[in-house]
């Protein structure tokens, strides 16, 4: 079963997420302080971490920035409330496979540049992580019209 590291502080959008993952079939984890996020991620094995930027204890950019200067291939797909041009290059500058906003209608990835985003995460090892991406694609757009 392919698990997933859930990184976020506020508990409704944790358990949002966690719940409709598990019903996908993935193996949740949900931690909410960004050092703890850091060493969960280098001292576990998972498949994908889903990594908010707004977290306690170390910011999730500086958690991605750790984690690929100290080789760690893990995907990460940002998922944050921080939809401004400058924090979603930052973030895929930074590492990220990915960034999901919650305050837009639709995921980070328009019709047209959606085939390069699956593209993107398709490239990782793990050939389970294209069909995690498209579920958390779904939960983000079931997200973005709660939220």
């Amino acid at each position: 079963m392919p698990r997933i590291l859930i990184a976020e502080d506020e508990h409704r959008i944790a358990a949002f997420l966690e719940r409709g993952l598990r019903a996908a079939g993935y193996a949740t984890t949900v931690v909410t302080d960004g050092r703890a996020v850091a060493t969960w991620a280098r001292d576990t094995v998972f498949d994908l971490l889903l990594l908010d930027l707004g977290l306690p204890g170390m910011d999730g950019l500086e958690v991605l920035v750790e984690l690929r200067r100290g080789g760690q291939r893990l995907p990460v797909i940002v998922l944050t409330a921080r939809d401004a041009v400058p924090d979603r290059v930052a973030g895929l500058e930074g590492g990220a496979d990915d960034y999901v906003t919650s305050r837009s209608r639709s995921t980070s990835c328009s019709p047209a540049s959606g085939r390069a985003c699956v593209t993107t995460v398709a490239r990782r090892p793990c050939s389970c992580v294209l069909a995690m991406s498209l579920s958390i694609y779904a939960l983000a757009a079931r997200w973005s019209v709660t939220a």
